[in-house]
């Protein structure tokens, strides 16, 4: 991790910790209308560079629109907390943070996390907004309280398997960490597979989270001859597989979710990341021409944080929410539990610019959104 980013993050967590004297605090209560927002992401641990962008993305939005008079005349202040990617320690950050009473969540990050906390919290009813791969289990209609800016694992495979089909690659094996997300990545493979009337898989591996200790799953996947291999992994497994399954002779295709981390996928790999696809959720935070990417960079640039796609997501996560905030008090109405769901629920196609969310898809409406990248030697995206 670069020490700006570092240091972006420490300065953001003690912004909040401000001291205030009674009376400018009664003062404030009285001129600024506040929602307060509970997010747990990895700042440290193994999906650290993932989750640091994530939340250095919301809060330049949240910032910039908070120096504006707020949301509606709402002001949106994020209480993060760190999980170090565990999902113990973010089922108890969740419960933490509706004890002190916040608003909503938002944007946890991790599958295991996002399932752990969300469960921790289901009886409060407490509105759980754009989780960072999250588990399919969380797509379901019935979960009224849920809102998703990003699609779901099934939306990837499904994406992922349908070029694969357009190439005639009947062999597709899948390599995933020994977590949630690895699981439910094979998972949702398989159930593509079988909705496009292709081949199953036939192979597939577990390796331990974002280790390089992948020798295992390169013995087993290079026996079944795969002529492409998925992979359902952080960016330290995933670069790690790519090079032992080169040296062991590999020459085929190499696919990965959108969870994989494209920044620090390319700094762990170099030159090698040639060749190599990516799935995308969001527009590449180089898409100049893109209004929503060009008001990202503007406001990223009076910063010392560097572009990136989790950056970019965490942005448009808290444009959506922002969104939800003025459409809820339009008129006479609150950002209150129920008027900040019923805003949600209207926002079927919303354009942040250039990229349209919508935050209550059926399986496979997303796709659309969903962008196949590859990445020259030199680190140029190329879609």
């Amino acid at each position: 991790m670069s020490p700006n980013r570092r240091t972006f993050m420490v300065g953001a967590l003690s912004a909040s910790t401000t001291a205030f004297s009674p009376l400018a605090l009664a003062q404030a209560s009285k001129s600024v209308r506040k929602l307060v927002l509970g997010q747990s992401v990895p700042l440290s641990g193994a999906a650290d560079q993932i989750g640091l962008a994530y939340f250095s993305g919301a809060k330049l939005y949240f910032d910039a629109v908070n120096s504006k008079n707020g949301a509606g005349g709402y002001k949106i202040e994020v209480k993060t907390l760190d999980d170090g990617y565990n999902a113990v320690k973010a089922a108890a950050n969740a419960k933490q943070l509706i004890d002190e009473g916040v608003d909503a969540l938002f944007g946890f990050a991790g599958t295991a996390s996002c399932d752990a906390a969300f469960a921790a919290t289901k009886a409060s009813n407490t509105l759980f907004f754009a989780p960072f791969a999250a588990s399919d289990a969380l797509y379901e209609p019935s979960l009224a309280n849920v809102f998703h800016v990003r699609p779901a694992l099934a939306d990837e495979a499904y994406k992922i398997a349908r070029h694969c089909a357009t190439l005639n690659q009947d062999r597709i094996a899948v390599f995933a960490e020994d977590d949630a997300m690895g699981r439910g990545g094979i998972a949702a493979v398989s159930q593509a597979l079988l909705d496009l009337k292709r081949p199953p898989i036939v192979a597939s591996a577990l390796s331990p989270v974002n280790s390089n200790k992948v020798e295992a799953a390169v013995a087993a996947l290079i026996k079944a001859q795969p002529q492409a291999i998925i992979q359902v992994s952080l960016f330290n497994s995933s670069a790690a597989f790519i090079r032992k399954m080169r040296q062991a002779g590999y020459g085929g295709q190499f696919l990965n979710f959108s969870v994989t981390g494209i920044d620090p996928l390319f700094t762990a790999l170099g030159k090698e990341i040639g060749g190599i696809v990516i799935s995308q959720v969001v527009p590449s935070p180089r898409s100049l021409g893109t209004p929503l990417i060009k008001e990202y960079l503007d406001i990223l640039n009076q910063t010392e944080q560097t572009p990136s796609y989790e950056s970019v997501e965490g942005y448009v996560a808290a444009r959506a929410f922002a969104e939800g905030v003025r459409r809820s008090t339009a008129g006479s109405g609150k950002p209150d539990r129920a008027g900040l769901q019923k805003a949600f629920e209207s926002m079927t196609d919303y354009d942040t610019g250039g990229f349209r969310v919508n935050l209550k898809p059926k399986k496979y409406e997303s796709v659309r959104a969903i962008d196949l990248v590859t990445i020259t030697p030199d680190g140029k995206v190329v879609r």
